[in-house]
């Protein structure tokens, strides 16, 4: 279990990490796993926005995009993100404006558009990730301990313990 210690004292204990409850350790693992993430992710949106001003979601495309020097069709973006292709082309629609990101015609397919980061994206991201990095890690650590890192690593058993 995670120290008592590093969790804020008006945050309570997740119920997943006891383990005594009716989910079997693979669900109970993922389950500690979007737990830490969700953590992870309050404690990220301010410091997107005051680093990049940019919202969580838009950050999380600039994130996909970062990994991806030629750029991505949209469809794709969508379906690693999992969000609706109309809520994906509103958020390209606002890093394009703020000159995020560029969007082109996919060639040999009229229907396709890839985005790609722009050079001032590159700059922010290069600029903001020591803070944006800092932030992940005081997030999980705030939550992930002994007892998480074992039930995540019992879904790898090929990766070996941690």
């Amino acid at each position: 279990m995670a120290d008592p210690v590093e969790r804020p004292a008006d945050q309570p204990e997740c119920p997943s990490l006891r383990g005594d409850g009716l989910l079997p350790p693979e669900l109970r693992a993922w389950m500690l796993l979007v737990a830490a993430t969700g953590s992870v992710e309050q404690e990220l949106r301010s410091v997107v926005k005051g680093n990049l001003d940019v919202s969580h979601d838009e950050f999380l495309v600039l994130c996909l995009l970062a990994e991806q020097p030629e750029g991505l069709r949209m469809t794709r973006v969508a379906e690693l993100l999992g969000r609706p292709k109309t809520r994906l082309t509103y958020q390209i629609a606002c890093l394009q404006h703020a000159g995020l990101v560029t969007r082109k015609s996919v060639c040999g397919d009229k229907r396709g558009i890839e985005v790609a980061l722009t050079e001032k994206a590159r700059q922010l991201l290069r600029e903001a990730s020591e803070s944006l990095a800092e932030t992940v890690k005081r997030g999980l650590v705030q939550f992930v301990g002994r007892e998480q890192r074992d039930a995540l690593t019992a879904l790898f058993p090929d990766l070996g313990p941690v």
